[in-house]
């Protein structure tokens, strides 16, 4: 699907056109936005547009890492919205002229609705708007990176809701939950850091089609992805010492049940060797003819035991 924003040179919105009857002649700007698009409606990006076909090529083939490149007067842009079921990156592509915006997307995004939806609502609400393709394109790459707010503070309510369960649950499922925190953290942040790259890109770069004052709403964006990117990093340390305190809470558990194991072996040490001299074959040992000889032995083990047993309490073994 191809729906069209065309804004005449008198201000006036006209929406709903079909693509292959506009003349970018007769209109101070227009935004196309490619929506889940057909094979025949693809074909417009090369005979009504004309890109090149390496900007193409990277619309049809995703999923890019986010990038900028300049073709004579077009910039073309790869950004990633956030899907907030499984928090996978899914690719947006934007073409940026003076006389037109283009975006194209293989999955409709409600934040491509949004963007929409506020843009002609600025152009209906002001006269003269001064806004152009530049202030579109920006309204597009705001309410994308606003969406990973969301899911960001989701998974830090999550965090901190398993920090509060403390050790109520077993190790292993507090383990399996940290880790999954931090597998989803890391998506997040594979996807957070390239915008924030880009954004860096823009901001910083003399070929956009912008003004000065149009590159601080894009400062503003990069801002933005800068607090991301340190929630994440702090997420993720949390994350870490989380799971460090639960290996070291294993690993005393474990040093404790050696503990036990090695005090009850320690024990039966001197009990087996007892038992295993009086079990051998020798004909001349004269205490097997003693009358309570067996007795004898069992009181000197239980003596031995009892008092290994004494001195390793009183050794703090058991502490």
């Amino acid at each position: 699907m191809i729906r069209t924003l065309a804004i005449t040179p008198e201000g006036e919105v006209r929406t709903g056109l079909p693509l292959e009857q506009i003349v970018l002649a007769d209109y101070a700007w227009i935004w196309a936005d490619f929506s889940q698009p057909t094979a025949q409606e693809n074909l417009l990006l090369d005979t009504y547009f004309h890109f090149h076909p390496l900007a193409i090529e990277d619309c049809m083939h995703t999923l890019q890492r986010p990038k900028l490149d300049y073709y004579e007067d077009v910039q073309f842009f790869v950004l990633h919205a956030l899907n907030e079921m499984t928090l996978d990156a899914e690719e947006i592509d934007l073409f940026l002229s003076k006389r037109y915006l283009v975006t194209y997307h293989q999955q409709q995004k409600k934040e491509m609705e949004e963007a929409w939806e506020l843009v002609q609502m600025e152009i209906d609400g002001r006269e003269n708007w001064s806004g152009g393709p530049v202030a579109a394109a920006y309204t597009v790459m705001d309410k994308l990176v606003d969406n990973y707010f969301p899911s960001l503070y989701a998974l830090e309510d999550e965090l901190a809701e398993l920090e509060s369960r403390g050790g109520s649950e077993s190790v292993e499922e507090l383990m399996g939950q940290v880790f999954g925190l931090r597998g989803r953290l890391l998506k997040l942040r594979r996807t957070i850091v390239p915008m924030r790259d880009l954004m860096y890109r823009i901001v910083n770069s003399q070929h956009v089609q912008s003004n000065n004052e149009e590159r601080v709403y894009f400062g503003d964006i990069y801002d933005h992805l800068l607090k991301l990117t340190d929630m994440i990093e702090v997420d993720r340390e949390m994350t870490a010492d989380l799971r460090d305190s639960y290996i070291s809470l294993n690993s005393n558990r474990m040093n404790s049940i050696m503990k036990t194991l090695t005090v009850i072996t320690t024990v039966f040490m001197p009990l087996t060797l007892i038992a295993g001299i009086y079990g051998m074959n020798f004909r001349v040992m004269p205490e097997l003819d003693w009358h309570y000889g067996y007795f004898g032995v069992l009181l000197l083990m239980l003596v031995l035991g009892l008092g290994m047993f004494r001195w390793f309490r009183r050794s703090g073994w058991f502490k």
